[in-house]
């Protein structure tokens, strides 16, 4: 495509190659989505495992795709929900405190869907047969708007990030483990929802859209676990708020090697932080990728496709900050932060 949006040959070209590949990558490694699009609920509304008599305590599990999700209620005190999982379509992204605990920070579910999960911290994430044992692909995820909102302003529990002076190097963490053949592994994949530990305070971040975890490098598993953490505490507990939101979890339906999972991940760019240039090079086993960049809004600042092993881009026109680079190949995916001076 040219500067004008026209496609031109040579692109058409690309696209083709491209396609052709995620075809055959695909009849390979057959991929499900868990969209949670299965799940009924009204308008505006969500599940949290509570029965029409709160005060019953109950346990169990929703499916979406491959993906189960255990949820306890807790009959005690009038009833809450205890820990695990709840789903919802709430769209409220504005109203503050724990009254607002099913809502996601951007109003919707990925891509707009309608549905998506609320987690707590500790949640754990189990497969059903056809993914047991096999390999993950990753998942969307986003901030609630709870804990979005208490992280911005603060509540009668926890602080507001980066403090009065806004100098405060405060942050929030997801952690994911997972457990294979009855063991939790140490090795994990990390992802902070929020980060005020730059020296520019321009930098700072609560991520407020949907933003894509690639799990690729934790191999196979049979569930997962996933914990928060947070820089605010006291007394060794968290102060704020212990929830996050999940939508589109792929599961890959293959066993992969620990060799074969690590070398699809074969993607650099450098420097980090750059300045105007930003140097993208591919590993031995990649042949050409597709190229976005988003800033912590989710808007999509840059696009391309990358047909040779080392491409520079010149992203000059971008301002300082934060930013999220994803390439594609092959019916992989792996993203990456960035930063601009």
């Amino acid at each position: 495509m040219n500067r004008f949006g026209v496609k031109t040959k040579q692109t058409m070209k690309k696209t083709s190659t491209l396609l052709a590949l995620a075809f055959m990558y695909g009849a390979a490694n057959a991929q499900t989505v868990a969209d949670l699009e299965n799940l009924s609920l009204s308008a505006n509304s969500y599940w949290n495992g509570s029965t029409s008599n709160a005060t019953v305590s109950t346990s169990g599990t929703f499916t979406s795709g491959n993906c189960v999700f255990p949820n306890v209620w807790n009959g005690s005190f009038g009833g809450y929900w205890e820990s695990g999982w709840a789903y919802s379509n709430m769209k409220d992204s504005t109203t503050a405190g724990y009254t607002n605990q099913y809502s996601v920070r951007s109003a919707s579910g990925y891509s707009n869907s309608a549905r998506y999960v609320v987690g707590q911290d500790g949640s754990v994430l189990k497969f059903n047969a056809a993914a047991q044992g096999k390999q993950m692909g990753g998942f969307y995820v986003n901030n609630s708007t709870y804990a979005a909102l208490s992280m911005k302003n603060g509540d009668s529990f926890a602080k507001k990030f980066g403090g009065t002076s806004g100098n405060d190097p405060d942050w929030f963490k997801l952690k994911v483990q997972k457990f294979l053949s009855g063991s939790l592994y140490a090795d994990s994949v990390v992802f902070y929802l929020a980060d005020y530990r730059f020296s520019n305070n321009a930098q700072d971040y609560i991520v407020k859209t949907w933003q894509y975890v690639d799990l690729l490098s934790l191999g196979n598993a049979d569930s997962l676990l996933f914990t928060l953490s947070s820089s605010d505490t006291t007394g060794g507990f968290m102060n704020t708020p212990g929830y996050f939101c999940l939508d589109n979890f792929t599961t890959l339906n293959s066993v992969t090697g620990i060799a074969e999972h690590k070398a699809s991940l074969e993607v650099k760019a450098y420097p980090n932080p750059f300045s105007s240039v930003l140097n993208v090079a591919l590993g031995d086993n990649v042949t050409e990728a597709m190229v976005a960049i988003t800033d912590v809004t989710g808007k999509q600042v840059y696009a391309s496709q990358l047909a040779q092993k080392e491409s520079s881009l010149d992203l000059e026109h971008l301002q300082a900050g934060i930013y999220f680079i994803e390439l594609s190949t092959n019916g992989q995916k792996t993203m990456k932060k960035l930063i601009k001076n």
